[in-house]
């Protein structure tokens, strides 16, 4: 197996944690794991067991703002990856994305074997052009490349996600002894529940008796003030992606739209009532390899658009979501932790 071998997933923080297990199957082959992710996901990627380093890079190809295209930005990130001298690199990519662009780069850096998934004709610029069924969750598309170039899970890992610990303590944080989590922030506006909505969500569940953690990242702090409505423990922008993956490894349950958190509980073993708007397949994207409730209309008119901003009125694959809903899928959840 190659000795020095490097992973490009180029997303957000979900994407990367979906990564995992590839990353997990390469460096049990024993070689050294670089991870080439985006500025939006690389905090995930040292998460990663598995990974050794992080390249960090924003690909005017894959970031949902894009920066212009620029030689010089090229030309550094090519020669950067060129002086690491990789063996090999498995670029990972969303159904919707071409890996062409990426393989290029990494063959103009030296790079002499190089496998993705690709629908489109690659010339010279794959060695391993891996086909996938359509429907497949994302670990699992990322883990079968892989598994075609060779490298496979170590024994007795099933090869769900996971982090590489320890934890950091929360202790400073002030987190009551029980309590769930309520997230209501995501990348794209179509996948976020209206903030009145959330709200009403945090308040019944405290109205049942359990204590409301809302976090957020930083610029997310308006959401999780109008979430925690002073009530509830607010964590908005007050933790660091360890951290809160921390808060949410003993949460009890975690309410969540399709976001980088619900991955995060997926990867720490916390159960997930997803909040999940059907612009991507549940199938592909909903946690994976956890315990959870999917809740939204997966038949709405928005399904598959991919849309970030919603396109139908009233946002009703997620408004039509009640408070109630939520909390019997939240209790439900908790009750079958308790029994296993």
């Amino acid at each position: 197996m190659s000795r020095r071998v490097l992973i490009a997933r180029q997303d957000n923080i979900g994407d990367v944690l979906l990564a995992g297990p590839c990353v997990r199957a390469v460096a049990a082959s024993g070689a050294s794991v670089t991870v080439l992710a985006g500025p939006h996901g690389a905090a995930a990627a040292a998460l990663l067991p598995g990974a050794c380093d992080t390249l960090t890079w924003r690909a005017p190809w894959i970031d949902p703002a894009p920066p212009p295209v620029e030689a010089d930005d090229i030309e550094a990130i090519r020669d950067d990856i060129a002086r690491r001298d990789f063996d090999a690199a498995l670029i990972l990519t969303s159904f919707h994305q071409s890996p062409l662009p990426t393989a290029m780069l990494l063959r103009l850096a030296g790079i002499q074997w190089i496998g993705a998934i690709s629908e489109d004709y690659p010339g010279s610029l794959l060695d391993l052009r891996h086909r996938v069924p359509e429907a497949l969750p994302e670990a699992e598309r990322a883990l079968s490349l892989a598994t075609a170039a060779g490298y496979r899970l170590p024994e007795g890992d099933d090869g769900r996600l996971a982090l590489a610990g320890p934890l950091p303590d929360t202790g400073h944080l002030g987190l009551p002894d029980r309590y769930i989590v309520v997230h209501p922030g995501a990348s794209a506006p179509a996948r976020r529940m209206s903030l009145p909505r959330m709200a009403a969500i945090a308040e019944a569940l405290q109205d049942a008796g359990h204590p409301v953690v809302v976090t957020g990242s930083k610029p997310e702090r308006p959401l999780t003030a109008c979430v925690a409505q002073g009530r509830a423990l607010d964590l908005g922008g007050q933790t660091t992606l360890d951290q809160l993956a921390a808060v949410i490894a003993r949460a009890d349950a975690v309410v969540a739209p399709n976001t980088g958190a619900a991955h995060l509980a997926a990867a720490v073993g916390t159960p997930v009532v997803s909040l999940f708007a059907p612009v991507v397949p549940a199938v592909k994207w909903g946690p994976y390899g956890v315990p959870h409730v999917l809740l939204g209309d997966q038949d709405a008119p928005c399904r598959d658009t991919r849309a970030r901003t919603c396109p139908v009125t009233r946002h009703p694959c997620l408004e039509t979501v009640s408070p109630e809903a939520v909390l019997a899928a939240a209790e439900s959840l908790m009750a079958a932790t308790v029994e296993a």
